[in-house]
Protein backbone atom coordinates (compact mmCIF):
# COMPACT_ATOMS: atom_id res chain seq x y z
CA UNK A 1 0.00 0.00 0.00
CA UNK A 2 2.78 2.56 0.83
CA UNK A 3 3.81 2.89 -3.07
CA UNK A 4 0.51 3.64 -4.03
CA UNK A 5 -0.01 6.02 -1.30
CA UNK A 6 3.40 7.79 -2.13
CA UNK A 7 2.28 7.56 -6.19
CA UNK A 8 -1.12 9.07 -5.11
CA UNK A 9 0.15 12.06 -2.83
CA UNK A 10 3.00 12.60 -5.92
CA UNK A 11 0.39 12.88 -8.16
CA UNK A 12 -1.28 15.24 -6.10
CA UNK A 13 1.25 17.77 -5.50
CA UNK A 14 1.53 17.83 -9.43
CA UNK A 15 -1.99 18.64 -9.89
CA UNK A 16 -1.67 21.56 -7.05
CA UNK A 17 1.44 22.71 -8.71
CA UNK A 18 -0.57 22.73 -12.27
CA UNK A 19 -3.50 24.54 -10.67
CA UNK A 20 -1.02 27.38 -9.33
CA UNK A 21 0.73 27.61 -12.32
CA UNK A 22 -2.79 28.04 -14.27
CA UNK A 23 -3.57 30.61 -11.82
CA UNK A 24 -0.38 32.51 -12.40
CA UNK A 25 -0.82 32.01 -16.10
CA UNK A 26 -4.37 33.41 -15.99
CA UNK A 27 -3.58 36.63 -13.83
CA UNK A 28 -0.47 37.51 -16.31
CA UNK A 29 -3.02 37.04 -19.23
CA UNK A 30 -5.42 39.21 -17.70
CA UNK A 31 -2.81 41.98 -17.09
CA UNK A 32 -0.93 41.75 -20.52
CA UNK A 33 -4.96 41.91 -21.81
CA UNK A 34 -5.22 44.84 -19.58
CA UNK A 35 -2.18 46.45 -21.15
CA UNK A 36 -3.89 45.31 -24.97
CA UNK A 37 -7.14 47.49 -24.17
CA UNK A 38 -4.71 50.30 -23.38
CA UNK A 39 -3.29 50.41 -26.86
CA UNK A 40 -3.98 51.68 -30.00
CA UNK A 41 -2.10 49.34 -32.33
CA UNK A 42 -2.03 50.10 -35.86
CA UNK A 43 -0.08 47.19 -36.94
CA UNK A 44 -1.60 45.00 -35.30
CA UNK A 45 1.18 43.30 -33.02
CA UNK A 46 -0.98 41.82 -30.66
CA UNK A 47 -3.33 40.22 -32.96
CA UNK A 48 -2.10 36.55 -31.03
CA UNK A 49 -3.26 38.29 -27.56
CA UNK A 50 -6.67 36.42 -27.43
CA UNK A 51 -8.21 36.86 -23.13
CA UNK A 52 -9.56 33.17 -24.21
CA UNK A 53 -6.36 31.47 -24.14
CA UNK A 54 -5.42 30.54 -20.72
CA UNK A 55 -1.48 30.47 -21.03
CA UNK A 56 0.12 33.88 -22.19
CA UNK A 57 3.43 32.20 -23.38
CA UNK A 58 1.60 30.79 -26.68
CA UNK A 59 0.88 35.43 -27.92
CA UNK A 60 3.31 36.76 -29.93
CA UNK A 61 6.04 38.97 -28.54
CA UNK A 62 5.88 36.98 -24.79
CA UNK A 63 8.55 35.24 -23.52
CA UNK A 64 7.95 32.73 -20.35
CA UNK A 65 10.33 30.60 -18.19
CA UNK A 66 9.83 26.78 -17.81
CA UNK A 67 7.17 27.72 -15.05
CA UNK A 68 5.08 29.38 -17.94
CA UNK A 69 5.75 32.44 -16.31
CA UNK A 70 6.24 36.15 -18.24
CA UNK A 71 9.91 36.74 -17.49
CA UNK A 72 9.78 39.53 -21.07
CA UNK A 73 7.55 41.71 -22.72
CA UNK A 74 9.14 42.62 -26.35
CA UNK A 75 7.26 45.40 -27.67
CA UNK A 76 9.82 48.27 -28.77
CA UNK A 77 9.02 49.73 -32.11
CA UNK A 78 5.68 48.68 -32.66
CA UNK A 79 4.07 52.06 -33.57
CA UNK A 80 1.67 51.65 -30.31
CA UNK A 81 0.02 54.84 -28.85
CA UNK A 82 -1.93 54.83 -25.83
CA UNK A 83 -0.49 54.69 -21.97
CA UNK A 84 0.70 51.55 -19.91
CA UNK A 85 -1.42 51.21 -17.17
CA UNK A 86 -0.67 50.08 -13.28
CA UNK A 87 -1.99 46.30 -14.33
CA UNK A 88 1.60 45.63 -15.41
CA UNK A 89 2.62 46.08 -11.67
CA UNK A 90 1.56 42.59 -11.55
CA UNK A 91 3.90 40.64 -14.20
CA UNK A 92 5.96 40.06 -11.18
CA UNK A 93 8.38 37.37 -12.34
CA UNK A 94 9.02 40.09 -15.50
CA UNK A 95 12.82 40.30 -16.14
CA UNK A 96 12.30 42.42 -19.68
CA UNK A 97 10.29 45.34 -19.97
CA UNK A 98 10.77 46.52 -23.55
CA UNK A 99 8.57 49.69 -24.58
CA UNK A 100 10.71 51.89 -26.45
CA UNK A 101 10.28 53.66 -29.50
CA UNK A 102 6.59 53.90 -29.38
CA UNK A 103 4.13 56.73 -29.24
CA UNK A 104 3.11 55.86 -25.53
CA UNK A 105 1.93 59.29 -23.19
CA UNK A 106 0.75 59.27 -19.67
CA UNK A 107 2.64 58.64 -16.57
CA UNK A 108 5.39 56.07 -15.50
CA UNK A 109 2.87 53.86 -13.25
CA UNK A 110 4.16 53.60 -9.95
CA UNK A 111 3.31 50.26 -9.82
CA UNK A 112 6.36 48.75 -12.23
CA UNK A 113 8.30 49.09 -8.46
CA UNK A 114 6.60 45.88 -7.90
CA UNK A 115 8.20 44.64 -10.55
CA UNK A 116 11.13 42.76 -7.96
CA UNK A 117 13.05 40.79 -10.65
CA UNK A 118 13.21 43.29 -13.42
CA UNK A 119 16.86 43.62 -15.13
CA UNK A 120 16.11 45.65 -17.72
CA UNK A 121 13.26 48.69 -18.10
CA UNK A 122 13.68 50.43 -21.62
CA UNK A 123 10.98 53.37 -21.96
CA UNK A 124 12.51 55.04 -24.62
CA UNK A 125 11.85 57.48 -27.05
CA UNK A 126 7.84 57.73 -26.11
CA UNK A 127 6.01 60.79 -25.12
CA UNK A 128 5.56 60.22 -21.67
CA UNK A 129 4.86 62.74 -18.76
CA UNK A 130 4.53 63.11 -14.86
CA UNK A 131 7.84 62.64 -12.95
CA UNK A 132 9.83 59.50 -12.18
CA UNK A 133 8.49 57.03 -9.80
CA UNK A 134 9.99 56.86 -6.57
CA UNK A 135 9.09 53.25 -6.11
CA UNK A 136 11.22 52.43 -8.89
CA UNK A 137 13.75 52.69 -6.35
CA UNK A 138 12.82 49.14 -4.84
CA UNK A 139 13.71 47.42 -8.02
CA UNK A 140 16.89 45.90 -6.68
CA UNK A 141 17.98 43.54 -9.62
CA UNK A 142 17.72 46.39 -12.02
CA UNK A 143 20.82 46.95 -14.31
CA UNK A 144 19.30 48.97 -17.27
CA UNK A 145 17.03 52.11 -16.73
CA UNK A 146 16.41 53.74 -20.08
CA UNK A 147 14.26 56.37 -20.33
CA UNK A 148 15.70 58.87 -22.36
CA UNK A 149 13.68 61.19 -25.23
CA UNK A 150 10.61 61.21 -23.43
CA UNK A 151 9.14 64.41 -21.65
CA UNK A 152 9.32 63.65 -18.40
CA UNK A 153 9.58 66.38 -15.72
CA UNK A 154 10.47 66.70 -11.91
CA UNK A 155 13.46 65.97 -9.94
CA UNK A 156 15.43 62.70 -10.17
CA UNK A 157 14.42 60.61 -7.31
CA UNK A 158 17.59 59.82 -5.01
CA UNK A 159 15.99 56.49 -3.75
CA UNK A 160 17.53 55.66 -6.80
CA UNK A 161 20.78 55.57 -5.01
CA UNK A 162 20.02 52.36 -3.64
CA UNK A 163 19.73 50.51 -7.05
CA UNK A 164 23.25 48.96 -6.30
CA UNK A 165 23.07 46.69 -9.21
CA UNK A 166 22.44 49.66 -11.77
CA UNK A 167 24.73 49.51 -14.35
CA UNK A 168 23.32 52.11 -17.14
CA UNK A 169 20.70 54.97 -16.44
CA UNK A 170 19.89 57.26 -19.67
CA UNK A 171 17.79 60.24 -18.93
CA UNK A 172 18.49 62.10 -21.33
CA UNK A 173 16.07 64.35 -23.85
CA UNK A 174 13.28 65.04 -20.99
CA UNK A 175 12.50 68.41 -18.79
CA UNK A 176 13.99 66.88 -15.88
CA UNK A 177 15.49 69.83 -13.27
CA UNK A 178 17.10 69.72 -9.47
CA UNK A 179 20.65 68.15 -9.69
CA UNK A 180 21.87 64.83 -10.09
CA UNK A 181 22.26 62.26 -7.57
CA UNK A 182 25.61 61.46 -6.55
CA UNK A 183 25.68 58.52 -4.18
CA UNK A 184 26.06 54.72 -5.44
CA UNK A 185 26.08 54.10 -9.02
CA UNK A 186 25.31 57.81 -10.16
CA UNK A 187 28.83 58.23 -9.18
CA UNK A 188 30.02 56.21 -11.79
CA UNK A 189 27.24 57.52 -14.89
CA UNK A 190 28.79 59.85 -17.30
CA UNK A 191 27.13 63.28 -17.48
CA UNK A 192 25.64 62.33 -21.04
CA UNK A 193 23.45 60.14 -19.67
CA UNK A 194 21.81 63.31 -18.14
CA UNK A 195 21.96 65.83 -21.00
CA UNK A 196 19.58 68.15 -22.18
CA UNK A 197 17.44 68.61 -20.06
CA UNK A 198 17.44 72.24 -19.81
CA UNK A 199 16.48 72.56 -16.32
CA UNK A 200 18.90 70.45 -14.37
CA UNK A 201 21.72 72.18 -13.09
CA UNK A 202 25.02 69.34 -12.58
CA UNK A 203 25.59 66.95 -9.83
CA UNK A 204 24.49 67.90 -6.21
CA UNK A 205 27.77 68.92 -4.21
CA UNK A 206 29.21 66.40 -1.53
CA UNK A 207 28.37 67.06 2.12
CA UNK A 208 25.43 69.32 1.01
CA UNK A 209 21.71 69.21 1.48
CA UNK A 210 20.31 68.58 -2.29
CA UNK A 211 18.73 71.52 -3.50
CA UNK A 212 16.41 71.28 -6.04
CA UNK A 213 17.26 74.11 -8.23
CA UNK A 214 14.15 75.46 -10.53
CA UNK A 215 12.06 72.48 -9.52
Amino acid sequence: MAPRVALLAGGAVVLLLAAVAARASNDEGDALYALRARLSDPNRALRSWNPNVVNPCTWLHVTCDHANRVVRLDLGNSNFSGSIGPELGRLVNLQYLELYMNNLGGEIPKELGNLKNLISLDLYDNKLTGSIPKSLSKLNSLRFMRLNNNKLAGSIPRELAKLSNLRIIDLSNNDLCGTIPVDGPFSTFPLRSFENNSRLNGPELQGLVPYDFGC
